[in-house]
């Protein structure tokens, strides 16, 4: 309709001003809630046209659709803004076609679909993912779905921080207290027991910072020169110099953590087409320090450390090789965004990772452009907000993190409970249940997080987003069951429905306002794709789920007299069911067909 209009409009223009107005004078947009109407066209580009009054010329255009093109049935002008009425017999039409359509999301297509990478969960081999990778790679998993339907190519990527400091640190603490624990020895999944010692390496490093500082040495000082950091920062070095005994130790503590990773991420319903390793991009980021050096991009330090300088970029000086010849996050990345290009040659690289590396991205994109990487245009920060508990933030240092496995299996203990509680799912075998509990619980988890705006920080509370009523997933879900339920139970009883023959004229004033509502959905991915927000799905798919309950609760189905608005009803429950199956989908949440 959005189309239809602009061109409707821009002939307006041409009988009423004798003027063309091109395509992006034409502004429409869906009408406020608060106010009345379905599309709202903005007036203000138009004027240069009707050398008339906004409100004069809202009048004479909305006048013009009234006689010239009957899907227009009212409208009405506040300020500069023409709120359009679209008729009843138009909606009833837009719905019969929708009905027809085997894929919905076949007009999300793009007209020019592009090759685009997302890089999402990111994790360290020092420590099992917690809550914060959750949310990290829920958000890349759902746009790639999202973006995927819109007709892109996307390919899921992650990139594995699995050398540096933090990870000597559990490898030397492994290797003095360990004793030979191993997960098969000990019971522990393999991630959670290397990041036991990053742990047990923090707290004995605390320790001997505070007996230096007790004996009279400056807080700094003391930090640096505490014997157990000195030993992983040579530990680190060993490493980059390939000594084989690390190397054994690294590639057995790593095998350890992938194994346990590989768990998390089935049971999280995530997945990856290719997995980067910092210990092999960084090798390639490091030649490219070293040839910019040559070049004189760079600039060498007393102290032998490589830097860049960004000041005319509105930036600042940024290390890019240690002293001691060493890399860092930078050098990695620019190996690995190289690589990545060489390999896929995206148009597109999204980088999924928190607020807090804002500039290191910043810097990233500068020092690839400065290197004459033109493809550098196409890497963007999808910048997300911290996740925090209702206590507070997580420290991974002092283990008072929220693990995700145990997050997993809590969200699911927690739908048992509150399902047996109300006296759901009693008729249910149990092997049946605890599939349902499962879906339940990971649904709640991942819409919870989804459905907040990705930029804003949020607080996880498990006992909110498990609630059946309101803006969770469960109530969602639950929506969608209620409507198989319907059609389970019409088997029962014969009823059949042609969708092909569907009588809408029978509509009435609920119905046309739900059939309104499902025809926003393609438009809503399409923005979702557009703005990188999941979060448009999921809201869209509350307010899809609320309106349809107050319709269930306000009208009979099955028990309707009149044959053709049953069918009607019931058409309408399929296509909800099947937006809100669709919608979910691009969220990574599925849906139980009984609850």
């Amino acid at each position: 309709m959005e189309r239809v209009l602009k061109t409707k409009i821009k002939e307006a223009v041409r009988i009423l001003y004798d003027s063309d107005a091109s395509d992006d004078l034409i502004q429409i947009q869906e009408t406020r809630k608060d106010f009345v109407g379905d599309f709202t066209l903005v007036v203000f580009p138009l004027l240069r046209f009707s050398k008339n009054t906004p409100e004069k010329t809202g009048e004479m255009i909305g006048k013009h659709l009234i006689e010239s093109f009957p899907a227009v049935s009212g409208y009405n002008v506040i300020k500069g803004f023409l709120n359009l009425e679209i008729s009843d017999a138009w909606w009833i039409s837009n719905f019969s076609k929708m009905l027809q359509e085997e894929n919905l999301m076949a007009k999300c297509v793009v007209d020019q679909p592009e090759t685009i990478l997302v890089e999402y969960s990111s994790p360290n081999t020092n420590k099992p993912l917690h809550l914060g990778h959750i949310r990290n790679s829920l958000l890349g998993f759902s746009l790639y779905r999202i973006l995927t339907v819109c007709g892109h190519k996307v390919i899921k990527t992650n990139i594995v921080n699995d050398r540096g400091i933090h990870i000597c640190k559990s490898m030397l603490a492994w290797q003095k207290f360990g004793n030979g624990e191993t997960p098969e020895s000990s019971g522990i999944k393999g991630d959670h027991l290397v990041g036991k010692y990053y742990v047990l390496f923090e707290k004995q490093y605390r320790e001997e910072a505070e007996d230096l500082i007790a004996g009279g040495m400056e807080p700094v000082e003391a930090k640096n020169n505490a014997p157990l950091l000195k030993e992983a920062r040579e530990m680190l070095l060993k490493w980059e110099a390939g000594d084989p005994e690390i190397i054994n130790l690294w590639n057995q503590m790593n095998s350890w953590v992938y194994s346990g990773f590989d768990e998390t991420y089935k049971k999280l319903g995530v997945d990856f087409d290719k997995i980067y390793y910092e210990s092999d991009t960084y090798k390639l980021g490091r030649d490219l320090v070293f040839k910019a050096l040559k070049e004189g991009l760079l600039y060498k330090n007393g102290d032998s450390s490589i830097w860049i300088d960004l000041k005319t970029e509105g930036l600042d000086q940024k290390l890019l090789l240690r002293s001691d010849g060493t890399a860092v996050y930078m050098t990695q990345d620019l190996g690995t965004a190289v690589l990545r290009h060489e390999e896929f040659g995206f148009d597109r690289c999204i980088y999924v990772v928190g607020n807090e590396q804002n500039y290191h991205f910043q810097v990233l994109k500068a020092v690839l452009k400065k290197m004459d990487y033109s493809w550098s245009d196409g890497l963007f920060h999808f910048s997300y907000g911290m996740v925090e508990l209702p206590e507070g933030k997580m420290k991974s240092r002092e283990g008072v993190v929220v693990d995700a496995d145990d997050l997993i299996a809590e969200m699911a203990e927690t739908a048992k409970d509150v399902s047996l509680e109300l006296g759901k799912l009693a008729e249910y075998r149990g092997d049946e249940k605890e599939e349902i509990f499962r879906k339940i619980g990971l649904g709640a988890l991942k819409y919870f997080i989804l459905k907040v705006d990705p930029k804003k920080n949020m607080t996880f509370n498990p006992s909110e987003s498990i609630d059946f009523n309101g803006n969770t997933g469960p109530f969602i879900q639950y929506t969608y069951a209620r409507i198989r339920s319907v059609f389970r139970k019409a088997d029962e009883m014969n009823v059949i429905f042609n969708r092909n023959f569907i009588k809408t004229e029978k509509a009435g004033s609920k119905e046309i306002q739900l059939i309104r509502l499902l025809r926003r959905f393609t438009a809503t991915v399409t923005e979702a794709a557009e703005s990188y927000s999941p979060s448009l799905i999921a809201n869209y798919c509350y307010e899809l789920a609320k309106e349809y309950n107050q319709f269930y609760h306000d009208f009979t189905i099955l028990g309707e007299k009149d044959p053709s608005v049953r069918d009607l009803r019931m058409a309408i429950s399929e296509l909800t069911a099947r937006i809100l199956g669709s919608g979910m989908f691009l969220l990574g949440i599925e849906m139980p067909e009984r609850m």
